[in-house]
């Protein structure tokens, strides 16, 4: 009997080590079959990355700075059928605010052989990347002429590789002027900021010298292209009598719009951009082109690149939507009051 239960009690511990180490077994088997199946789910995620088109974008910014610009472009895309991730991948370069950097950025796009490059942002961007390669399909948004630029031959009829969106931005420069002597009319000298690195600070130049003329004024034209060169501008409107401060078009002034604003107000300058991030910063106006239809419609067409059209045969978009943003908070503080024509043509007035 105790023999018996001895035995017993062996054939219970071996059944037991029997169903442990199946256990275990079997353990392992679903841990390699999880193990292998997440390789194998990586493996595929990974090769449907290899086979989305890919969009090369190229700012002159940082991705930040970009923000509120890719949220149009992407909108675009959206429209055209793509989302990045699901069936369409972006390949970002960004320039910092360094101009220079731009061609060498581009030649980057072009080398990782990606299926479409979105210039966005500026003369200077598409002209980078138009330098950079004949054949892979080029998207530029800009707010100068681009046939003046030599971007495309043709509005109608790009031609090569490139298409693209041009706003009003660079043409109503002048208008800047026109709209700060409005409010200062008393004054007969206004500064002009100009950013030397931009390609079109030369027709903006002298579009602002011929308007100076019709409105009898004269300009003192300040430099800028750094950061640095920010606040002794300021101090120089300050100090030296001129009604206001007047912006060219360029992307490195639109970019730092808050940080311009802050210096408007702490010198106490009437200035006028072409971007409404200026005035929603607290400066005082901005006039210049829709930024928003112009981002949104880069990305209509880069959709329509990825399904199969040309750029030769898409013509380039002209977004005429001029927008005039005014802050009456910034005014009171200058003791500015706005006439009663410009404040009703005002596209948003901040109160």
């Amino acid at each position: 009997m105790y023999c018996l239960a001895g035995l017993e009690g062996e054939a219970t511990v071996r059944v037991r080590h029997f169903a442990v180490g199946e256990a275990i077994n079997g353990m392992k088997r679903r841990g390699f079959v999880a193990l292998a199946g997440g390789a194998l789910g990586g493996w595929m995620a990974s090769a449907r990355a290899q086979t989305l088109p890919v969009i090369g974008y190229l700012g002159s910014e940082t991705q930040e700075r970009y923000a509120s610009r890719l949220e149009a472009f992407r909108k675009g895309l959206e429209e055209a059928g793509y989302v990045e991730g699901r069936n369409v991948a972006i390949e970002y370069k960004w320039g910092e605010g360094q101009y220079s950097r731009l061609p060498a950025l581009a030649k980057d796009l072009v080398g990782r052989k990606v299926t479409v490059i979105v210039a966005a942002g500026g003369a200077e961007v598409a002209l980078a990347a138009k330098a950079a390669t004949t054949t892979i399909p080029i998207v530029f948004e800009m707010g100068g002429d681009p046939v003046a630029l030599g971007v495309v031959g043709s509005l109608s009829r790009p031609g090569g590789n490139l298409t693209g969106v041009s706003s009003l931005s660079v043409e109503v420069s002048r208008k800047r002027l026109e709209f700060l002597r409005d409010v200062r009319p008393a004054a007969a000298k206004f500064a002009i900021a100009i950013n030397p690195a931009s390609p079109t600070s030369g027709a903006q130049l002298k579009n602002l010298q011929t308007a100076a003329e019709v409105l009898g004024v004269q300009l003192d034209v300040l430099k800028a292209s750094t950061e640095a060169e920010f606040e002794p501008m300021f101090t120089a409107v300050r100090d030296g009598g001129a009604g206001g401060l007047v912006f060219s078009s360029d992307p490195y002034f639109a970019y730092r719009s808050p940080q311009l604003a802050a210096l408007a107000i702490r010198h106490a300058v009437p200035a006028i951009t072409q971007s409404r991030d200026f005035p929603l910063a607290g400066g005082l106006m901005s006039y210049g082109g829709d930024f928003g239809q112009s981002h949104r419609q880069s990305g209509l067409y880069a959709g329509r690149i990825l399904k199969g059209e040309k750029p030769s045969d898409l013509a380039v978009q002209r977004v005429t939507r001029v927008e005039l943003f005014i802050n009456l908070k910034a005014a009171n503080n200058l003791g500015i009051t706005f006439p009663a024509a410009l404040l009703g043509s005002a596209d948003r007035v901040i109160e």
